[in-house]
């Protein structure tokens, strides 16, 4: 009965396309025995039979959030979120030049403990959905100034295969060990 009444960290990954934040989701899940809630954008889109409008970045917004709210009752001390609110603001704002009020309310202060900034030193991968191969560094940094500006917690990730797994594994040792000073 303790165990289920014990805090779930809630850790996001954030970063431009092509960074490994899905592989390092599951990876990180697997490793700590948890959940971890994959990124709707992509199994939307890729049903989709035009090209995406802002609505459908709400409408993915809100299932992501729905995933993450039904996932959490079966987290093992963690959570690990293939994305977030901030990435739908920059989203917004990269394509349509506006955001709607729904997601700037939701990316205004920190939703999770932890933010991992996973940085563009791997190379692209090209897939169906992805669309900026040659803007990562661009995104990278408005997403660390996005949380900067909400003074989030965050680590940057670097690093090939394996290391970067290990510089994730010790970000998140050394956040859980400064909330428990």
């Amino acid at each position: 009965m303790e165990e289920k009444n014990k805090r779930i960290i809630r850790i996001a990954f954030i970063g431009p396309e092509s960074t490994a934040k899905s592989t390092l989701s599951e990876q990180l899940a697997n490793y700590y025995q948890t959940v971890w809630v994959k990124e709707y954008a992509r199994e939307y889109i890729q049903q989709l039979n035009s090209k995406y409008c802002l609505n459908d970045i709400v409408e993915i917004s809100k299932k992501q959030l729905q995933a993450e709210d039904e996932l959490i009752k079966n987290a093992n001390r963690f959570i690990f979120v293939d994305t977030e609110w901030i990435n739908a603001k920059v989203w917004c704002l990269d394509v349509f030049k506006t955001c709607p009020d729904f997601i700037l309310n939701n990316a205004i202060s920190p939703k999770y403990d932890l933010y991992l900034l996973t940085y563009h030193d791997i190379p692209w991968k090209e897939d169906a959905v992805r669309e900026n191969p040659n803007r990562r560094n661009f995104f990278f940094q408005w997403y660390e100034r996005e949380l900067k500006q909400i003074n989030a917690n965050y680590q940057i990730i670097k690093g090939e295969n394996e290391v970067r797994f290990l510089n994730c594994i010790h970000a998140i040792e050394n956040f859980c060990g400064s909330i428990k000073k």
